[in-house]
């Protein structure tokens, strides 16, 4: 049995909400925030599962599934190849998760009773690239977003919400120093995005390739917990 099988629920799918999830188990009767963690391209909602079990216990943590299959087991946002002048997307299938993940969203805080401003949105990788797709377009409704060996696309940009509406968001960038997979200068450029819109960041850089390290992790988790002050102290 694998650790996943004893801390996340069965996978939840219903015509009340738009994705398929997890919840962290044990599941909190009368959760104070939500935290949904998205995958990275190929992975599943499982993969997060350490960062979940590490969320307060008052949090009501949810793992979403990638709406795109790519074969047994393995999920995606959007299609993406990798070439020699950078990762090039599918569009369209970025922008339908987007829109998908907005009302996904707005479904978990409506059934489990959790205000926006106690909601935070987090990814690795292309799941830190749908966070903030969803936060810097609608910021009313989350509190803040993690982008966890990720990027902002540059795509989004007519998506994006007017200044005013998100000088109340916190972020967090989180990126290895050696990522061959989605080098540095992605992080950089986020960094700079959100200081040209006026967001509040935390920026911080890791020795290590594409991933989550545990440094990576309890940085995340100590941000989490000063957006979370107001609502779990």
């Amino acid at each position: 049995m694998s650790a996943a099988d004893n801390t996340l629920s069965a996978l939840q799918e219903s015509a009340d909400f738009a994705l398929a999830f997890r919840i962290r188990q044990p599941q909190p009767v009368q959760p104070k925030a939500l935290l949904l963690l998205l995958h990275g391209v190929g992975g599943a909602e499982s993969n997060l599962v350490d960062l979940a079990a590490a969320a307060d216990p008052d949090t009501l943590v949810v793992l979403a599934r990638g709406p795109l299959s790519l074969g047994l087991g393995q999920f995606a946002w959007f299609r993406v190849v990798f070439t020699a002048n950078g990762p090039r997307i599918e569009a369209h299938e970025a922008e339908s998760s987007r829109q998908t993940l907005i009302r996904f969203v707005a479904q978990l805080q409506a059934a489990y009773g959790v205000a926006p401003q106690h909601t935070v949105i987090a990814g690795f990788s292309q799941g830190g690239i749908m966070s903030a797709s969803v936060a810097l377009t609608t910021p009313e409704s989350v509190a803040g977003f993690a982008v966890l060996s990720g990027r902002i696309l540059p795509e989004l940009e007519p998506h994006l919400a007017e200044p005013s509406r998100l000088t109340g968001l916190q972020a967090f960038i989180g990126h290895g120093e050696f990522d061959s997979k989605l080098p540095v200068m992605w992080a950089q450029r986020s960094d700079a995005l959100l200081s040209q819109l006026g967001v509040a960041f935390s920026s911080r850089r890791y020795p290590i390739d594409h991933g989550i390290s545990d440094a990576m992790q309890a940085d995340f988790l100590q941000w989490l917990a000063g957006v979370f002050v107001p609502v779990l102290s």
